[in-house]
């Protein structure tokens, strides 16, 4: 059976392939253009040879056509439409992706040859020696081009070409901390950027009407008789009065609730350290306000101040529109003058109160689905400081679809959970000054949540946080919880759940961990979303530490050992989790994603076993997706019935994990994926009714590994994904049998959004 699915696969691919081959339709007159390569090298030893190899290999005409996965369906599509009656569908694919063939007929050597040495002086490279090599196949051509620079003009000195006026001293100070430094290789780039960095560092010194454009560079090579050049920078002549002189932020007011309709009424107008808070009877209080912004009266005007004032006014969560303006108030006789600006920041709340109902459809790999109900009551400035009040409650409910043993098993989940965030730092000591990027927010939680699983048990459950979190930096996230805790009870369990943890004391010692009180802190670096940047990095590490302050304040001893805090056996353990991701950009939005993930969780003192809610799982949509959520591990173990359908989630204190993920456009809003996937859970401890699961020095064998395909639906960043995969090593079955590649029982898994 494996063998004939096997077959069937094999030849549906070289059916896709020969199908979507281009090449027959190419005209017998003409060669498929297939593209430039760039061989570049140097008479001289140089830095950054590789990236200005790219460069010219960017530059070279035409394009060739696009190719996806080895093959042109863009170039395919096109042709097909060109026939006689070509039909709907090749039609609609042409309109999609259709590409107009590239020959060698359209190849212009010369011209590319000229674009090439052009890009190679821009660089500082001249009289340089481009030779082109055609090469021409049966249906297809191509050329290559030689390149050999010569030795680059390199910088001799940096100067300011100016006279006495302030603007010019300011440039020249800004000329210390330029990366401009003798020897620098002569490069238009880096004298924009150059120019840009100048300009910014004006405006940062209250030069509001200054323009990168007033500057200009000056290279004079006449001093030199090798490549040598000196590099002046200068104000280009006529540049107006007002962009030579500084400008001071006057007045500042601001308007907690702006709109058109308030725009010319009197309002009452409060001051607090210098600023003007204008509104209507209070809808914000002016001194919860007033520490987001990042400038004042007497202060030279300065856009960084600006920009980190809009940021910070928006993660308060109460404004959908910040708008700050400046004004100049007087007219600049002179270049020595200090010109004056009033500003204006514009606040435009949303709407107090909102309703967000979620109607959900779950269905996962081990073959239980069913609907859910979540509605979000939401209440933005709850008393006039910009704190919100969130209350979410949430109904869903699941049952096993399939036959067998488990027909019939039902989970129904509820929960009612409430987050008052208040945007600012609740602390003993004021802190507000060192937060300069943004303001921390406090949040307390509050929560409940019942779950009743059919046939087994029912949970009840009640959680609370108190902490902080901020955003550092644009790269740096911060979560502290100071305060956590976790109340479960495990009620109404049926005679065969019973008798399963009888069988696995580790389990039922993970239910009875009924209090958990402990800190949680999580730490987050992120580059994505950053612009400018080709790959980004993404690091989260999570630490979690439980029961050591109600340790010291516990001393009573229960029957079974152990120490009990107002009346409950509460949890200790250590646990610390770190997720390390790098995504690198292929171009044409093709890239390929790779991800590590490890974790350990440490019971000690009053804990033999870590909660339940805490412990670690592999398999399903996010994880190893070759295997059914929650099916792997830990380590080797095997259910005696092999029945992995069930409510029996199988669980580690250690987690290892290893993902690798190519990601690459199909059409419009479909994407497709690669993947191949590597992990499991063990246990610290042997535990007799988890044979094989312990951690040993033999865990590299012991990784269940998969690999698959998959489709996205991504709509303006909203993903739909299924991803179908088999696999290749399971370490449930006996060594020397793990290594095999199934087919025959493929896992699909549906989920929303990336894994990784």
């Amino acid at each position: 059976m494996k063998l004939y699915l096997k077959s069937i696969l094999i030849a549906l691919a070289v059916a896709l392939l020969a199908g979507c081959s281009a090449m027959k339709y190419v005209p017998e007159d003409e060669k498929l253009y297939t593209g430039a390569v760039i061989n570049l090298t140097s008479e001289t030893a140089e830095k950054g040879l590789d990236i200005i190899e790219t460069e010219l290999t960017s530059v070279t005409r035409p394009e060739p056509n696009s190719k996806i996965l080895g093959m042109r369906l863009g170039l395919r599509a096109h042709y097909k439409a060109q026939r006689e009656k070509p039909g709907f569908l090749n039609k609609f694919l042409n309109k999609r992706i259709g590409e107009e063939p590239v020959y060698m007929s359209d190849l212009d050597v010369e011209r590319t040859k000229e674009l090439l040495d052009n890009r190679l002086e821009n660089r500082g490279f001249y009289r340089n020696e481009i030779i082109a090599k055609v090469d021409e196949k049966e249906r297809t051509g191509s050329v290559t081009y030689e390149i050999m620079v010569r030795k680059p003009y390199k910088l001799e000195s940096y100067e300011v070409d100016s006279d006495s006026l302030p603007i010019h001293r300011e440039i020249k100070n800004a000329l210390a901390e330029s990366p401009i430094n003798k020897g620098v290789r002569y490069d238009l780039a880096v004298f924009k950027k150059e120019r840009e960095r100048i300009d910014k560092y004006l405006k940062e010194r209250g030069y509001y009407n200054f323009n990168a454009d007033f500057l200009i560079f000056e290279v004079d090579t006449n001093r030199y008789k090798d490549k040598r050049y000196d590099l002046y920078v200068r104000l280009k002549k006529q540049v107006p009065l007002k962009s030579m002189v500084p400008y001071v932020v006057e007045t500042v007011n601001v308007f907690p609730e702006y709109n058109l309709e308030t725009d010319d009424k009197v309002l009452d107008t409060t001051v607090v350290n210098g600023i003007n808070f204008i509104q209507r009877p209070e809808f914000f209080k002016p001194k919860h306000l007033e520490p987001y912004v990042l400038f004042e009266p007497g202060k030279k005007y300065n856009p960084t101040a600006s920009r980190l004032t809009s940021n910070r006014l928006a993660s308060i969560g109460t404004y959908k529109f910040i708008n700050i303006k400046y004004e100049t108030v007087d007219s600049i006789t002179s270049p020595y003058d200090t010109g004056k600006l009033s500003s204006r920041i514009l606040l435009s709340p949303l709407n107090k109160r909102a309703i967000r109902t979620e109607l959900q459809a779950v269905t996962k790999s081990n073959d239980f689905t069913g609907p859910g109900l979540a509605v979000v009551y939401s209440n933005r400035n709850l008393f006039k400081g910009g704190e919100t009040l969130n209350v979410t409650g949430n109904v869903a409910y699941e049952t096993q679809v399939s036959g067998g043993d488990n027909a019939g098993l039902s989970s129904t989940q509820l929960g009612l959970n409430t987050d008052l965030i208040f945007p600012r730092l609740l602390f003993p000591i004021k802190l507000v000054d060192r937060f300069e990027y943004a303001i921390p927010k406090t949040i307390v939680s509050l929560g409940a949540e019942y779950l009743n699983r059919s046939k087994l048990y029912s949970l009840t459950s009640f959680k609370s946080s108190f902490g902080y979190t901020w955003n550092a930096n644009k790269y740096v996230y911060h979560q502290l919880n100071p305060i956590s805790l976790n109340y479960v009870s495990l009620g109404n369990t049926t005679p065969e759940f019973e008798a399963i943890l009888n069988d696995n004391p580790f389990l039922r010692n993970s239910f009875e961990q009924q209090f958990i009180a402990g800190l949680t802190y999580s730490f987050t670096y992120s580059e994505l979303g950053v612009s400018g940047r080709k790959n980004s990095l993404y690091f989260n590490s999570n630490f979690d530490v439980a029961g050591n302050t109600i340790d010291l304040l516990s001393s009573k001893v229960n029957e079974d050992g152990n120490k009990e805090f107002l009346g409950l056996e509460y949890a200790q353990y250590a646990k610390l989790d770190m997720d390390f991701r790098y995504y690198f950009n292929l171009g044409n939005d093709n890239k390929i994603v790779s991800r590590l993930f490890a974790g350990i969780g440490l019971p000690y003192g009053n804990s033999d076993v870590l909660p339940f809610s805490k412990q670690f799982f592999a398999g399903g949509p996010y994880s190893v997706r070759s295997f059914r959520i929650r099916s792997l591990g830990p380590g080797t173990y095997r259910p005696e019935n092999g029945d992995q359908g069930s409510f029996f989630d199988q669980s580690g204190d250690i987690r290892l994990e290893a993902n690798l993920e190519y990601r690459f456009p199909i059409i419009t809003y479909f994407k497709g994926a690669l993947f191949a996937d590597a992990g499991n859970v063990w246990l610290l401890n042997e535990n007799d009714a988890l044979p094989g699961g312990k951690f040993t020095g033999d865990f590299i064998n012991q990784l269940g590994m998969g690999v698959g395909a998959g489709l996205r639906v991504d709509i303006q960043n909203f993903v739909i994904r299924f991803d179908l995969a088999a696999p290749l090593r399971d370490p449930r079955k006996q060594e020397g049998e793990r290594f095999d590649f199934d087919i025959s029982n493929p896992v699909l898994n549906f989920a929303i959004g990336y894994p990784f």
